[in-house]
């Protein structure tokens, strides 16, 4: 199974979204807890590679704690791939994309708001990869949702499996 290609007419938003991402790792998008605040929207929640989910109180205590203290991981081997944006409604996105963070790799997708002030997470989640490598454009617990008005994609919970049921 292998995911579509960014729509042409949102490949501008696709470099936007990429440029912001890994998320709460850019010191140069702001760091302090008034930029983490407006980076967020106020009913911001992400779920981590542990499965364990975390409000933005935490995130942003975390994130403005880690750069103070210095104990921010350093991202200089890191890298991403596998970038795909969707629309997911007015001003809102979907950027999904592969993590490696030296030998730690995670399937990571974001939601995205666009406002007058500029951009804001809604909500983020990453999710670790194991087993064997899948092939490049492969989404690794990926379903086709067929009974809604709009068939789209949804996200299932298990990282090996492609196979879930159509719902």
């Amino acid at each position: 199974m292998t995911l579509p290609a960014t729509d042409p007419a949102l490949l501008d938003v696709l470099e936007e979204l990429k440029a912001r991402e890994p998320i709460f790792h850019r010191e140069e998008l702001g760091v302090t807890r008034e930029a983490l605040e407006a980076q967020t929207a106020a009913a911001f929640w992400q779920v981590g590679a542990t499965g364990l989910a975390y409000d933005r109180q935490h995130v942003i205590d975390t994130v403005e704690t880690r750069f103070l203290e210095g104990t921010e991981p350093d991202t200089s081997r890191w890298a991403s791939s596998d970038h795909w944006c969707r629309e997911l409604g007015p001003d809102t996105y979907l950027l999904t994309y592969i993590l490696d963070q030296a030998g730690r790799r995670s399937r990571r997708a974001t939601i995205w708001r666009r406002s007058a002030d500029g951009w804001q997470i809604v909500y983020h989640q990453g999710t670790l990869i194991r087993g064997r490598r899948r092939s490049a454009r492969q989404p690794c617990g990926i379903m086709r949702v067929s009974n809604f008005a709009s068939p789209g994609w949804g996200i299932g919970g298990m990282a090996a499996r492609t196979d879930y049921p159509t719902l």
